[in-house]
C-alpha cells in the first residue's frame, strides 16, 4: 500500500472514531446527568456543572482526531 492511501485511511479513521466515541461518551454523560437530576433535583446544580465540564473534555477528543488527521494529511 502506497504512503498516500494509508494517510488517507488513517485520516478518515482518525476523524470518524474520534467522532463516534465523542457522540457515544457525551450521550452517556448527558444521560447520566438526567437521571441524576431526576433522582435528586435538589442537586441540579452540582450534577450540571460537573456534566458541562465532563463533556467539554469529551469533546477533546474529536479536537485532537482531526489535528492528528491533518498531521497525516501533510503526509500525502
Amino acid at each position: 500500500m502506497e504512503i498516500g492511501a494509508a494517510a488517507a485511511i488513517g485520516m478518515g479513521l482518525a476523524a470518524g472514531l474520534s467522532a463516534a466515541g465523542s457522540a457515544i461518551g457525551d450521550g452517556l454523560a448527558c444521560g447520566r446527568a438526567i437521571e441524576g437530576i431526576a433522582r435528586q433535583p435538589e442537586a441540579r446544580g452540582n450534577v450540571m456543572t460537573l456534566m458541562f465540564i465532563s463533556v467539554g473534555l469529551i469533546e477533546s477528543l474529536p479536537i485532537i482526531g482531526i489535528v492528528v488527521a491533518f498531521i497525516l494529511m501533510g503526509k500525502m
